[in-house]
Formats: C-alpha cells, sequence, structure tokens
C-alpha cells in the first residue's frame, strides 16, 4: 500500500512538470511572435530568444526617449517646425506648425513625393492652434531607399520660407 501512495504524487509531479513545460512553450512562442512577427522568423533557443526580447526591448526603450525628445523640439518651437527620421526604406516626419498655416502638409507630401517616397500614412494631433503631423513614407523602390539628407534640405528651405 505503501507504493501506492508514493505512486500518485509522483503522477501529479509528472503531469504538473508537463503542463509547466507546455505554458512556458506557448509563451515563449507568442514572445518569438512578438519580437519577428515574419512567417519566416528564425528558429531562437530559449535563452537566445529571451536575450533577443531584452534586446528589442532597449531598442524600444530608446526609440520612446528619441521621441519624446523631438514632441518636446517641437511643443517649445513658435512656429513651424520639422524632424526627419530615416528607418531604412521608409521615413519618418514629424511636422509641428501652427493652425493657420494653410497648405504646409500639402507641401510637404508634395516634397515627399518628388523624392520618390510617398506617403503611406499620416496621423494628427491638435492641441490650441498648433497640429502636430506624423507622415510616414515608404521609398519606391526599397533597394535604392531614399535620400533623406537632400528631403530634409528641402524640408528646411520649405519651412523658412
Amino acid at each position: 500500500m505503501r507504493c501506492r501512495e508514493s505512486k500518485v504524487p509522483t503522477l501529479s509531479r509528472k503531469v504538473l512538470e508537463r503542463n509547466r513545460r507546455i505554458l512556458t512553450k506557448d509563451l515563449l512562442s507568442k514572445l518569438a511572435s512578438l519580437i519577428n512577427p515574419t512567417p519566416l522568423a528564425p528558429k531562437w533557443t530559449s535563452i537566445e530568444l529571451l536575450d533577443e526580447a531584452i534586446a528589442h526591448v532597449k531598442q524600444l526603450q530608446q526609440r520612446v526617449e528619441m521621441l519624446k525628445r523631438k514632441k518636446q523640439q517641437l511643443e517649445d518651437s513658435k512656429s513651424t517646425s520639422f524632424a526627419v527620421t530615416d528607418l531604412e526604406s521608409t521615413v519618418e516626419v514629424c511636422l509641428a506648425c501652427r493652425s493657420n498655416e494653410k497648405f504646409i502638409l500639402t507641401r510637404v507630401i508634395d516634397v515627399l513625393e518628388e523624392e520618390a517616397a510617398p506617403v503611406v500614412a499620416v496621423s494628427y494631433s491638435r492641441e490650441d492652434d498648433k497640429i502636430n503631423y506624423i507622415i510616414y513614407s515608404q521609398a519606391v523602390y526599397s533597394r535604392i531607399g531614399i535620400d533623406s539628407s537632400k528631403m530634409h534640405e528641402r524640408l528646411k528651405r520649405l519651412t523658412a520660407s
């Protein structure tokens, strides 16, 4: 009878351990899909996956800090200002202007499209008499990319006038 009593806890421990492994595998799979959502994502070991997750979180923290600085710069400025961020084959333009400045958005979009970077998305927020736009453009040919320095100069001339 003692043998039977000792096997019951062993079986429940085995079941608990199996359930723990299944849960861990499921959670690591979800983490992998968050880090690299492409279907051709590389197969990582658990340790490699956790290292990638740490690197990804640090990168996101740096991006948040950079965007906070940009936001502060845009809020501090009195007239139209902008910031261009080159993200490989895409460009992000943050534009802040007064609500009475008409047609500035269309002129910025014209510049982007002339530089072979058609706009794929635009978002905006309004605060008092100021409008903040975030414009995302993607290169027509991703292998060629976008000359963000030329675009930056053209936008600088546009906002200075």
